[in-house]
């Protein structure tokens, strides 16, 4: 397993910096319509198209998350409601659930943020596990979590976004609302194309999900708007130690078997 104390810590790559003089982030400039004019060259060879020269900070943006994230080792990306308390049974559960994914060998990755993403980074450092928060830049503030070991700062949701795909080998969704469920179905839609191979996906509370996969079967598959087996691209269970065993089965790892040769391991 990769020593967390091997990783660079929180802040890793940049910090967000201030934002433009409306308060905007990143994102909403960037998606702006029209957009800005022209932007001067950073390099001082005169103004060109905004929207061109963005491209630099974009790929700059992938380059630092392809550095920090490239070493990490396998692992699973936790997502769920920034909204659930520290009281909440699915804090509890979220916690126990990262805290056996890492004593079976895997890294986790979250968004770095609170309710259950600070869960997750929690049950990984309960486990001594590399604990990874990809932090975005958001309208209202959303700081990093204290149990991140090693923090990267987006400000482009699109490329957040691909490393949560990039550098797991599977997610486990909690409950959440839109930015979960956007994970979620981005995920689907990779595995359903083929983009993505082998790459479990473990929904956690059946009886959350319930009313959306009752749906998926009763509209979408009925109406033929998905095919009958797309229904098996993910699981669902209410057991912490049932979602190592699917992720363990799925990529061939024996749950119980951490040391050199597991993922993460230096064998």
């Amino acid at each position: 397993m990769t020593d967390p104390d091997d990783l660079p810590r929180r802040g890793v790559g940049r910090g967000l910096g201030p934002r433009g003089p409306t308060g905007e982030t990143e994102d909403e400039r960037f998606l702006k319509s029209p957009p800005e004019t022209e932007v001067e060259s950073p390099t001082g060879a005169g103004a060109m198209g905004g929207d061109a020269w963005r491209v630099f900070r974009i790929m700059g943006e992938f380059v630092g998350g392809f550095d920090a994230l490239s070493r990490i080792g396998p692992a699973v990306s936790i997502f769920g409601s920034a909204r659930t308390l520290p009281t909440d049974p699915q804090y509890a559960r979220c916690r126990e659930t990262a805290r056996l994914l890492g004593k079976a060998g895997f890294s986790i990755i979250t968004g770095g943020g609170p309710g259950i993403m600070e869960a997750a980074n929690r049950g990984a450092r309960d486990a001594d596990a590399p604990s990874i928060g990809c932090n975005i830049e958001l309208p209202f503030e959303q700081g990093m979590n204290p149990y991140v070991d090693m923090g990267i700062d987006f400000r482009y949701f699109f490329v957040r976004k691909t490393m949560f795909v990039k550098y797991a080998q599977g997610f486990v969704i909690f409950p959440g609302g839109f930015g979960t469920m956007d994970e979620l179905f981005e995920a689907l839609t990779l595995i359903q194309t083929a983009k993505v191979r082998n790459f479990p996906v473990v929904l956690f509370d059946s009886e959350y999900w319930a009313g959306l996969v009752d749906w998926l079967r009763k509209t979408m598959e009925r109406e033929g708007k998905i095919s009958g087996g797309d229904m098996g691209l993910m699981s669902i269970t209410d057991d912490p130690e049932e979602v190592v065993r699917i992720l363990s089965d799925s990529l061939a790892v024996p749950a119980s078997f951490v040391g050199p040769g597991a993922p993460g391991g230096t064998g």
